[in-house]
């Protein structure tokens, strides 16, 4: 690849002149309430995507090469309390993590899937927070490296997750670990595939069904962008609700022109509306999250043009929020951590209360001054977030106590 030579180049490229785009996110004042706003803000303006489109109509390289570039970083050093090692189950890419100190027994597993919005992140850029997990909570965790869009098409991503979480369950005891104490974890859209994974888990006969499913500020449902938090949130880093919608478009391979009109609602029938409001439905959410900045979304006018665009959308496998009744009421205890300053905190508390009215018994970890992607930045020396070291050991707490 020429992206490393091009890479040094990023501080000449960046003068040259851009096209505007026609809708641009408009900035927002940051909410007094987070803390660390500089930090925040250096980070978001880090080189990415706007250098990335400037390589990228110079010809050098794509813009999703770029940013996957600047993100992946290499794999650490060794760790005096772990062994690692790079695998293969059933052709995906794994990381495992053993802790050294002996154990009684057998321990946990944590199979952990990445965030990075199906196209972006990988086993090096989580290497650090799945090392802090596996080290802290002395449990075995797996990595899933599993394939990116769009190169690869939805829904390989979930496929290579269920096979790999399906992997590791059979052969656990290879690993130190008891295969009835399996927890499937992920963030952001590892939460979504997490969740996905679970409930495929829980469908299948005379297979084991994981002990615990934890979701980190997942995006769980494609129905509604005007939740609270969309509203509150929708231009506050480290994910805009422009971004949601578009890597869900680039995921599916869909035309991002129809981006405005699946904001607004448009791709939905009237019978999906009615069917899974029961879910997916501002009233279901707390009043102390509809306190700041927001108002009731006006029903749009339904386009068959846009549904037939974004009909993949409205699947389970990538609205794990929509599952039926029959397939939630199975599910495993769970966790599930949300972020005030997060266009997804609505997803985790309305997945939250599905759980919870199914009988399903949920640990629930509010980040007050929390935004999405805060636990990544847990350990990012002089930017780190408290924020996300406390977001962490919440996680490695509730892990010990199974």
């Amino acid at each position: 690849s020429s992206i490393p030579w091009f890479f040094r180049m990023v501080k000449k490229s960046v003068i040259c002149p851009q096209k505007k785009p026609k809708k641009p996110i408009k900035p927002c004042a940051l909410p007094a309430q987070l803390p660390d706003q500089g930090h925040l803000q250096l980070i978001s303006g880090l080189p990415c995507s706007k250098q990335g489109k400037i390589l990228e109509r110079l010809g050098f390289c794509s813009e999703i090469d770029f940013i996957r570039y600047t993100q992946d970083g290499k794999k650490l050093q060794e760790d005096p309390k772990l062994f690692i090692k790079d695998l293969q189950f059933e052709d995906v890419p794994v990381r495992v993590y053993q802790p050294r100190a002996p154990s009684d027994g057998l321990r946990r597993g944590v199979i952990y899937l990445h965030g990075g919005g199906w196209m972006f992140g990988s086993i090096n850029s989580y290497d650090r927070v799945c090392r802090y997990i596996a080290r802290e909570s002395e449990s075995v965790v797996v990595s899933v490296g599993y394939r990116l869009a769009p190169e690869h098409k939805y829904p390989s991503q979930f496929r290579d997750c269920l096979t790999a979480s399906i992997h590791f369950m059979k052969t656990a005891e290879d690993y130190g670990v008891d295969s009835a104490c399996v927890i499937i974890s992920g963030d952001s859209v590892g939460g979504n595939l997490a969740a996905a994974v679970c409930q495929a888990l829980v469908s299948r006969s005379n297979f084991p069904k994981p002990l615990a499913q934890i979701l980190i500020y997942p995006g769980l449902q494609a129905i509604d962008f005007y939740l609270p938090s969309y509203q509150q949130n929708c231009a506050v880093p480290l994910l805009y609700r422009e971004h949601v919608i578009s890597c869900c478009l680039k995921y599916l391979e869909k035309d991002v022109s129809v981006l405005e009109n699946v904001m607004e609602g448009s791709h939905v029938p009237l019978d999906m509306k009615l069917k899974y409001g029961r879910w997916v439905n501002p009233d279901n959410i707390p009043e102390e999250f509809k306190i700041r900045s927001y108002k009731p979304h006006l029903p749009t006018s339904y386009s068959d043009e846009v549904y037939e665009v974004a009909k993949p959308a409205l699947e389970t496998t990538f609205s794990p929020l929509l599952a039926e009744d029959s397939i939630v009421s199975q599910l495993p205890l769970s966790y599930i951590l949300t972020c005030e300053y997060d266009v997804l905190r609505d997803d985790g508390l309305l997945y939250k209360k599905r759980l919870e009215d199914s009988g399903i018994p949920v640990t629930w970890y509010h980040v007050k001054d929390g935004f999405h992607g805060v636990i990544s930045l847990f350990d990012f020396g002089i930017l780190s977030f408290h924020s996300g070291k406390k977001a962490m050991d919440n996680i490695v707490n509730f892990l010990k106590s199974l």
